[in-house]
C-alpha cells in the first residue's frame, strides 16, 4: 500500500457510493432495509466489470466463486421470502437435494449461466422487496422446515448476516481475479 489510502476506500469513489448513506436513526423496518440494500449493493460492486471472471474459483481449494454467489444468494433470498414468508410451494433456482451445491457447481463462465444468474438474482431481489414493502409490520410471520416459526424482523436480519458473510468471500475472490479492493 503506497497510495496512502485505507483499504476501505479503494473499491468505489465515495461520491458514487451511496452504501453508507442510510438512516442511522429512526423507523426499525426502514433501517434494516437500507442495511440488507447496501449488502445486496456491495455484492453488485463486488462483480462489477467482470464477465466470465465471475465464474473463476479464485480462492484455491474453494469452489466459491462471485457468479455463485450470485447464484446463492438467489435461491436464498427465494427460499425465505417466497417459500417461508410467502408460503409459495416453489423450487430452488439452482440447487436440489440431489445436487445441493448446483449454485456454486453449475456456475460456469457462460455468457447465459452468468445472465441467467444476474436476472433469478434480480427478479428474488424484487419480490422480497415488494413483500417487505406491502408486509403490515415486522411480525409477519412463516415456516421453515430448519428454524420453525420465523417473522419478517428475523429474516431481514438473517439476509443481512448472509450478505455480509458472503461480501467477505467476495472481497477475497474479487482481490485474486483482478486486484480490486475496498468495502
Amino acid at each position: 500500500m503506497t497510495s496512502g489510502r485505507r483499504r476501505a476506500e479503494l473499491f468505489v469513489d465515495e461520491e458514487r457510493d451511496g452504501r453508507l448513506a442510510g438512516r442511522t436513526t429512526g423507523d426499525e423496518r426502514r433501517m434494516l432495509v437500507d442495511f440488507l440494500a447496501a449488502q445486496r449493493t456491495t455484492l453488485e460492486l463486488k462483480c462489477a466489470g467482470l464477465e466470465s471472471e465471475l465464474a473463476r474459483r479464485s480462492v484455491e481449494p474453494s469452489t466459491l466463486s462471485l457468479l455463485g454467489l450470485v447464484r446463492h444468494l438467489a435461491d436464498v433470498e427465494r427460499r425465505w421470502f417466497r417459500r417461508v414468508l410467502a408460503g409459495q410451494d416453489v423450487p430452488p433456482l439452482f440447487g436440489s437435494d440431489a445436487h445441493p451445491d448446483q449454485d456454486f457447481d453449475g456456475a460456469v463462465p457462460e455468457p447465459a449461466v452468468i445472465a441467467a444468474a444476474w436476472e433469478a438474482w434480480r427478479t428474488e431481489v424484487a419480490f422480497a422487496d415488494r413483500l417487505v414493502a406491502e408486509a403490515p409490520d415486522l411480525d409477519v410471520e412463516g415456516e421453515d422446515g430448519w428454524r420453525g416459526t420465523v417473522s419478517l424482523r428475523w429474516v431481514l436480519l438473517h439476509m443481512i448476516e448472509e450478505y455480509a458473510r458472503h461480501n467477505g468471500h467476495a472481497d477475497l475472490l474479487r482481490e485474486r481475479i483482478d486486484g480490486a479492493i475496498g468495502v
